[in-house]
């Protein structure tokens, strides 16, 4: 059974089914490839994934640690290149709640974040600069 099922729909619009939950969305082109820009694009969705994994991990390495991230944040921008077109760079700032954490816990949480399986799969060109913000 696939992964995921995707089917075009028109007008640059493809829908996605999570075959497992039966979860799906929509995706569109850009607005800078000749999209309308309503909903997330193909590259964006290359964001929301680094983002989600990273959250993911550090939750597992805090679960494990009986730490608390609830309200951990990550925002990331998405920089694209052109010849050949593709995501450049991704700036991440990972916002923590705040929370007490020790020295260790924030390395961890940090080692935590970079070894997401995304970030692992990431073009080596593709730029990935990831910043912490740790409100104590």
């Amino acid at each position: 059974m696939p992964t995921v099922s995707t089917t075009y729909l028109g007008d640059l619009h493809v829908e996605c089914v999570h075959e497992r939950s039966g979860a799906r969305f929509v995706t569109d082109a850009p607005v800078d490839n000749k999209g309308k820009g309503e909903a997330f694009s193909p590259t964006d969705l290359a964001a929301a994934a680094l983002a989600s994994c990273q959250l993911t991990i550090m939750g597992i390495y805090a679960d494990s640690r009986n730490l608390d991230i609830a309200g951990a944040r990550v925002d990331v921008e998405k920089t694209m290149s052109a010849a050949p077109r593709r995501i450049g760079a991704f700036d991440v700032t990972v916002t923590m709640p705040d929370k007490e954490y020790t020295e260790k816990d924030k390395k961890g949480l940090e080692a935590a974040a970079r070894s997401c399986p995304v970030m692992q799969s990431l073009h080596p060109d593709t730029k990935k600069n990831l910043t912490f913000v740790w409100a104590r």
